[in-house]
């Protein structure tokens, strides 16, 4: 500005030479104020390392023995707070299993069968045609057994949550990260609180949550579901905790999917069609008006 002769100066209006002013000081605040946005909030969950998953890509496919696998942790580990509300028994045919295995896979549940004369609910053996059954019978109670914390239903958990398969693997597997952090925390509160120091960790961590980066907040309800053969796979592999962690996320994400093979392979065999139309008629079209004189 202090370049610009001062007869131009009278010329100028001020609300322009006001305008002129403050440009850089509001170009400025904009670019502070897009920085401070793009800042991500101190509690949000940490990125999730991304995994190699067989069923990512166009040409993915689900590992019917990881996804056979994955079961296993659920029912034997997941299932005792979670649901599956959308899948029914008829559904795991899809993983691989005849009739008979699906028939007595399902009648190695119990479902609720009405109430008897005195009002007590009765049971059944499930049936392939029966949907799984819901751990509680409703919030209040999901809330009374996880202090006040309602566990999430996981028919769909990897399309609707945040990061899908990485972050539910992610999740799973944090709370060894975060060990350190959760002892001392743990410890922290319990001596504050004058007790001993053998129940000071197990007495405060369910009250204030259990440290993972990969939680909202990086605190979580849900105590580190998983630890070394907690399951017993058929196939004899090494029922580790990433293992597990790896194979409950596989089919998890079956479940969320179950027709995602069977997409892919359609969509593989429509663009071969199309590439073979479009063939067909670069030739059948060559072929009409090669008589045609250039």
């Amino acid at each position: 500005m202090l370049s610009v002769p001062a007869r131009w100066l009278v010329r100028v209006r001020p609300r322009l030479l006001l305008a002129m002013l403050l440009l850089p000081a509001l170009g400025g605040a904009d670019v502070a104020g897009e920085t401070a946005q793009a800042a991500p909030p101190a509690d949000a969950p940490a990125h999730a390392p991304v995994q190699n998953w067989s069923f990512k890509g166009p040409f993915g496919h689900f590992d019917l023995a990881a996804v056979q696998r994955g079961y296993a942790v659920f029912a034997g580990v997941c299932a005792s707070c979670h649901s599956l509300t959308q899948v029914q028994f008829s559904d795991f045919g899809g993983m691989g299993l005849t009739q008979e295995q699906v028939a007595a896979l399902a009648a190695s549940w119990q479902v609720t069968a009405g109430r008897d004369a005195e009002g007590h609910l009765r049971h059944r053996k499930a049936t392939p045609d029966d949907a799984l059954p819901r751990p509680y019978a409703d919030a209040d109670a999901a809330r009374a057994a996880n202090r006040g914390a309602v566990p999430p239903d996981l028919s769909r958990i990897t399309q609707v949550y945040p990061g899908g398969a990485d972050r539910v693997y992610a999740l799973l597997t944090g709370y060894a990260a975060a060990k350190n952090s959760v002892t001392a925390a743990g410890a922290g509160a319990g001596a504050g609180a004058g007790a001993g120091a053998g129940g000071e960790t197990h007495a405060t961590l369910p009250e204030m949550g259990f440290a993972n980066p990969y939680a909202i907040g990086h605190r979580t309800a849900m105590p580190p579901p998983l630890r070394d053969n907690a399951v017993l796979y058929a196939d004899g592999t090494q029922p580790t905790a990433q293992q597990e962690a790896r194979d409950v996320t596989t089919f998890l994400a079956w479940v969320s999917s179950p027709h995602a093979d069977d997409k892919r392979r359609l969509g593989v065999g429509v663009v071969l069609y199309l590439c073979f139309l479009a063939c067909l008629l670069v030739i059948l079209k060559r072929r009409i008006w090669s008589h045609v004189a250039k």
